[in-house]
């Protein structure tokens, strides 16, 4: 079956699956939450593989609490920062077309 040329996906944009002018400033916020705790918890394991990987084969005292301090932290709060505005400009978009 054939789509139309002009759908509304096509009018609005759409960045994998999503619609890019269709979020609330609810699912604004949530979205950017949950790419933040994403990332933090994402470097955090990545962190502590990386530090097992290091203990195992140099054998130094390790304080896994570093991982989330040095690498989860800093990941998490980079993209809260960069995503915040992001969604908050997709949204600002989405009102003023409305």
């Amino acid at each position: 079956m054939a789509r139309p040329a002009q759908s509304r996906g096509a009018e609005e944009g759409r960045f994998l699956g999503f619609p890019l002018s269709g979020f609330s400033l609810f699912e604004s916020l949530l979205l950017t939450l949950a790419s933040a705790f994403l990332a933090f918890f994402a470097s955090t394991f990545l962190a502590i593989i990386g530090l097992l990987v290091w203990d195992g084969l140099l054998h130094h005292t390790i304080d896994y609490a570093d991982s989330y301090r040095y690498v989860g932290l800093p990941a998490g709060l980079a993209v809260l920062a960069i995503a915040l505005p992001v969604f908050a400009t997709l949204w600002m978009r989405a009102k003023l077309r409305k």
